[in-house]
């Protein structure tokens, strides 16, 4: 039975990605009423002083402990993959234990736990890059290779898309868990 797809092998990740996309789009309807899918990203969702801020915070730390977890269980051999992939879900896990500041102006906050939000949120997105590039290295098929290089670089261009144009970061946070969800697609492969 090892004849089977990497997908298979990496189900759970891929629900949890799928959880993760539909609070994504479920939550706002019980959320800040200024929340913005265009404008907003998860991490708003899950903000202090955020009404059901604990689901947004309870998915980010699942996906976290999921990823770590399929890192361990199916990436035998390659020991810098099992690391990045770790380290990314560690840092969103941590992502959702520090929350972001609220996105209703005067609310009172924890500065501090703002910014390590932002410090584990921007390990995320470089762990996740270096991840997707570092797996083109091992991968048989070239059109493997092709994609993995593609999601790293067009994932870091989506990451300073968001800090270059705040107003559409949901848009782009977005469009960074679809080539998420194509990386792990990608796994239906021999490696």
């Amino acid at each position: 039975m090892r004849g089977k797809s990497k997908l298979s092998d990496f189900r759970y990740l891929l629900y949890a990605f799928l959880l993760l996309l539909t609070i994504m789009f479920a939550l706002p309807f019980y959320s800040v009423d200024t929340y913005s899918i265009i404008k907003n990203t998860t991490s708003h969702l899950g903000a202090q002083s955020s009404p059901n801020a604990w689901i947004m915070n309870i998915s980010f730390i699942l996906v976290g402990i999921t990823c770590i977890l399929e890192a361990w269980l199916h990436l035998r051999r390659f020991l810098f993959h099992k690391i990045l992939l770790s380290i990314f879900g560690l840092s969103l896990m941590l992502t959702g234990i520090f929350r972001h500041a609220p996105i209703i102006e005067g609310v009172i906050f924890n500065s501090i736990e703002d910014k390590l939000h932002s410090i584990f949120a921007t390990i995320v997105g470089f762990s996740f890059a270096i991840y997707a590039v570092s797996s083109a290295f091992i991968e048989k098929a070239v059109r493997y290779w092709i994609i993995d290089i593609a999601v790293g670089f067009t994932a870091t261009i989506l990451s300073v898309l968001m800090s270059c144009l705040p107003n559409y970061s949901g848009i782009w946070q977005f469009v960074w868990l679809i080539f998420m969800l194509e990386r792990i697609r990608a796994f239906n492969k021999e490696m």
